[in-house]
C-alpha cells in the first residue's frame, strides 16, 4: 500500500518518512498550522529522491501562484483542497488531486465531475480543510463510485484504524497527517507505525522498501 504522509514541515522529518517507507510527502502553502514557506520547501525537496512524490497542498489559490510554487519548489502533484471547479483542474499543468470533503453520499457525486486522475476522499471540514483529524463512514463508499480514479484515503487515519480503512476502502494511497502527530508535531515513531502497518507489518524496526512511482 502506498502511504503519504502530509504536512511536513522539516528535513529530518522528510528523509526519516521516506527512509520508513513512504511513497509521497505533502507540503501546505494554504493557512495551516503546518503551512510552509516556498523556500523551506524547496531546499527540503532538493534532498529527496526522484521517485517519491512530491505534493503541493492548495486552497482556494490562483492558478499563476499554483504554477510559480509548483515550479520553484519543484512538486510532482497539486492537491487542490479548496472549492476548486473541474475546469480549473484541468487548467493546472501539473498532475491533480482533487480533495473531496465526505459527509454524505451526495459529496461523492462530485466525484464524477473531475477528471484528475487522482481524488482524495477525506473527512469532514473542520477549522481548516485538511488535516483535522476527523473520519468519515467509510462504509458508505462503493467500489462503483471510485473505480475509475486512483484514490487517496485521508481524514483520521491512525496506526491503529488504517489496516481497516484500507480493507474496506482497498485506496491507491493512504494519506496521514494527524495521526501521525503528538502534540502537533509529526512523531516519528507513530509515523514508521503507521507505514508499518499499511504495509501489513506489525513489527516495528523494519525498514521498508521504497516503492517509487514512475511517474
Amino acid at each position: 500500500m502506498k502511504v503519504k504522509i502530509c504536512g511536513i514541515t522539516d528535513l529530518t522529518t522528510a528523509l526519516a518518512a521516506i527512509d520508513y517507507g513512504a511513497d509521497a510527502l505533502g507540503f501546505v502553502f494554504a493557512e495551516s498550522k503546518r503551512k510552509i514557506s516556498v523556500e523551506k520547501a524547496k531546499d527540503i525537496v532538493t534532498h529527496l529522491p526522484k521517485g517519491v512524490f512530491k505534493v503541493g497542498v492548495f486552497v482556494n489559490e490562483g492558478k499563476e501562484k499554483i504554477e510559480e510554487i509548483a515550479s520553484s519548489v519543484g512538486l510532482t502533484h497539486v492537491q487542490l483542497h479548496g472549492d476548486e471547479t473541474p475546469a480549473f483542474c484541468d487548467s493546472i499543468s501539473y498532475p491533480i488531486i482533487k480533495s473531496i470533503s465526505i459527509h454524505g453520499e451526495q459529496s461523492l457525486k462530485r466525484i464524477e465531475d473531475y477528471s484528475c486522475e487522482y481524488v482524495l476522499l477525506d473527512g469532514p471540514k473542520g477549522k481548516y480543510r485538511g488535516g483535522n483529524g476527523l473520519a468519515f463512514d467509510w462504509t458508505c463508499i462503493s467500489a462503483n463510485e471510485i473505480k475509475n480514479k486512483k484514490v487517496l484515503l485521508a481524514g483520521g487515519l491512525h496506526e491503529d484504524n488504517v489496516e481497516e480503512a484500507i480493507r474496506l476502502i482497498k485506496p491507491y494511497m493512504v494519506d496521514v497527517s494527524s495521526g501521525v502527530e503528538t502534540e502537533g508535531k509529526k512523531d516519528l515513531d507513530k509515523i514508521q507505525s503507521f507505514i508499518n502497518k499499511a504495509n501489513g507489518s506489525h513489527t516495528g524496526g523494519t525498514r521498508n522498501e521504497v516503492i517509487y512511482s514512475a511517474e
